[in-house]
């Protein structure tokens, strides 16, 4: 909103310092520093209302140490992170961008799903909340949406990159700007293209495993588009909630992956910048750095309460939302095969649960008595196991967040 009105004001009147918003790096700074300020001042206010009105979290006995300690603190604490993300989104961001609009609704709809959820477990007093099923299917929806917008919509596209290398040619007293424009078609087209690491150009079409179809396969390419969309935000979005079983751990890796992307989303949305680094030019793309720095800003001030020992925990209101807004904003960037590195320890995460879980059952079938690999899972609970404590587990556990971050990126140059 502060944007369209700055933006009127600079044209109409010229008031001074009102075309500063029209600078994506001013506009993200204004979106950190008011996300950091939401959280920490109006997540003060959420605790204690919680705490008065007894939205406690129950918490079983799982025999690991420290745990019982933490029965009763507040949870639903992600209600203060969507508010420190959707209120600067809306004060800085372009409303009229379809990146911006898919991503505030995506972000609406997996926090009330998240909130019934919690609503269930705290008001309802039943542990198991929100049935497995519907949750899957509130992602199935959102995948679809996302997916569906993607593919159909004109508003997105891309610029495809000049194959045609004496095209590149330029007068040496070209400037920058006009050689970055012949780098890239003047057309903007509709792609099934996404950023795959450790190939030739780092490209891949969704689009040619339909090859076989003939032709006009290209006009099918959503028949695997769109499940793949739904299979990222379901295995993201639950990855983030497997995260959330120590304090800061998963708003301390949710941070750096988003941050991630967020470098991405400016650079992608700046043609100079990907010609630069050689990576797929994305109009429109760079507002997203907006709400990735509200995003960034709200898990950062969301640790000052939740870090060890934490005040309040987000509970299934943000744990399911931060999974799936990552997600989301991996498949706009064209960067969800790099979910894998970037987002390496949910991957974890979710898979010691699934080999823990697959190898009891294995064994219990063939040897009558279920065996375990790990201690316990999900993976961190293995560590608490072991007598490592908690707040060492989490910061190692970011550390290592910040690695696969780092790699993430540098993939990008590896052909």
């Amino acid at each position: 909103m502060l944007y369209h009105l700055f933006t009127y004001l600079d044209s109409a009147f010229n008031i001074p310092g009102a075309g500063m918003f029209n600078f994506i790096s001013f506009r993200a700074a204004m979106a950190v520093i008011t996300s950091l300020v939401i959280s920490m001042v109006l997540g003060r206010r959420i605790i204690d209302f919680l705490r008065r009105k007894q939205v406690g979290e129950t918490v079983r006995d799982l025999g690991l140490e420290g745990q019982m300690q933490k029965q009763g603190t507040p949870t639903m604490g992600g209600i203060i992170i969507l508010a420190a993300i959707i209120i600067p989104t809306l004060l800085f961001a372009k409303l009229n961008n379809i990146y911006i609009i898919l991503i505030l609704a995506a972000t609406v709809w997996l926090g009330l799903m998240g909130f019934l959820d919690d609503y269930i477990k705290v008001f309802k007093k039943n542990k198991q909340g929100l049935a497995g099923k519907f949750k899957v299917v509130g992602q199935l929806v959102l995948g679809i949406a996302v997916g569906a917008t993607m593919y159909f919509s004109n508003q997105i596209v891309i610029r495809e990159k000049v194959t045609d290398h004496a095209q590149l040619v330029a007068d040496e007293g070209e400037n920058q700007r006009m050689q970055a424009s012949r780098y890239f078609m003047p057309e903007e087209v509709k792609s099934t293209k996404t950023t795959i690491p450790f190939v030739k150009n780092n490209e891949f079409d969704y689009a040619v495993l339909l090859k076989w179809i003939g032709p006009d396969y290209k006009r099918w390419a959503w028949l695997v588009f769109i499940p793949i969309v739904v299979f990222i935000v379901i295995a993201v979005s639950n990855g983030a909630n497997m995260t959330d079983g120590l304090d800061g751990l998963a708003t301390g890796t949710s941070a750096i992956s988003a941050a991630t992307l967020g470098i991405l989303a400016w650079v992608s949305g700046n043609f100079i910048f990907a010609n630069y680094l050689n990576i797929m030019y994305l109009p429109n793309t760079g507002e997203l750095t907006i709400f990735i720095s509200a995003f960034v800003g709200a898990c950062i001030g969301f640790l000052w309460y939740n870090s060890y020992p934490a005040q309040v925990f987000m509970g299934d209101t943000g744990s399911l939302a931060i999974g799936g807004i990552i997600a989301v904003l991996a498949v706009m960037l064209r960067k969800e095969l790099l979910l894998p590195v970037l987002c390496g320890v949910f991957l974890i995460e979710n898979l010691s649960v699934m080999i823990q879980v697959f190898w009891f059952k294995y064994t219990r079938i063939r040897f009558g008595v279920g065996r375990r690999v790990l201690l316990m899972a999900p993976l961190h609970h293995h560590y608490q196991k072991k007598g490592y404590h908690e707040a060492k587990i989490v910061m190692r556990f970011i550390i290592v967040s910040i690695m696969l971050a780092v790699f993430a990126v540098v993939t990008l140059k590896i052909r």
